[in-house]
């Protein structure tokens, strides 16, 4: 019951919107999209360095302990890049088969597990450079600290807005 100074709750953007859930599909898929324009863009980028490396004369010089780094840190890179752009393929290959909600679940799923391989694989990168320039104990602490900025911006941020923010999913 509404007393009368009591505030009545504030509609979402979504119940304003007044679209069809097919619109909201549609909408979730262009969003989606430019998300991963972004997440692609850089880890592209970062798998090409990664992949120039043992072309550089000091790559030579890596420690056992270091090559180890630097191949789970590829590794890691190329599967982020494959998830990544798995939601293009995906939606390429169920195009015009009316699969627009199976497209945008699955999508959104290999999205995230490329953001978190994506990642790791920039945690790898900042534990094999400081490890190269300046030792073991600044590659792990400077690996660390990446890795719980990367969390907080990526992960825990998001998570605790979501908690704060009224409304359904969507």
């Amino acid at each position: 019951m509404v007393g009368a100074d009591a505030t009545p709750e504030p509609e979402s953007v979504d119940d304003q919107r007044q679209e069809t859930p097919l619109q909201r599909l549609d909408r979730n898929w262009v969003d989606l999209l430019q998300e991963l324009r972004v997440v692609q863009t850089g880890v592209q980028i970062l798998t090409g360095f990664l992949v120039v490396l043992p072309f550089q004369a000091r790559f030579e010089q890596l420690t056992a302990a270091q090559t180890t780094i630097y191949l789970i840190t590829l590794c890691l890179a190329v599967l982020a890049m494959g998830f990544l752009i798995a939601p293009v393929s995906l939606h390429r290959l169920l195009f015009r088969r009316h699969a627009r909600q199976v497209t945008v679940d699955v999508a959104h799923r290999l999205a995230q597990i490329g953001i978190v391989l994506l990642g790791t694989s920039i945690v790898g990168v900042v534990l094999l450079i400081f490890d190269l320039v300046l030792g073991g104990s600044a590659g792990a602490i400077a690996g660390g600290s990446a890795a719980l900025v990367l969390f907080v911006l990526w992960g825990a941020l998001p998570l605790v807005i979501r908690e704060r923010s009224p409304g359904p999913p969507g």
